[in-house]
């Protein structure tokens, strides 16, 4: 529950932030596109499966 909480709070602030980034006009310091987005996500799960299998 608690891993669950730290994901929706993380959610949240990222939301605030992109939101604060584009009433200022800032360049979004995040993937354009949901395909370069995926590829970030596939380098932290393959690092975390990684972590899993070698313990």
């Amino acid at each position: 529950m608690k891993e669950a909480k730290l994901v929706v709070l993380s959610l949240l602030t990222g939301m605030i932030v992109g939101f604060i980034f584009q009433k200022l006009s800032l360049p979004v310091p995040a993937p354009p596109t949901i395909d370069a987005f995926m590829g970030i996500f596939g380098v932290w799960l393959g690092s975390v499966v990684i972590d899993k299998i070698s313990k």
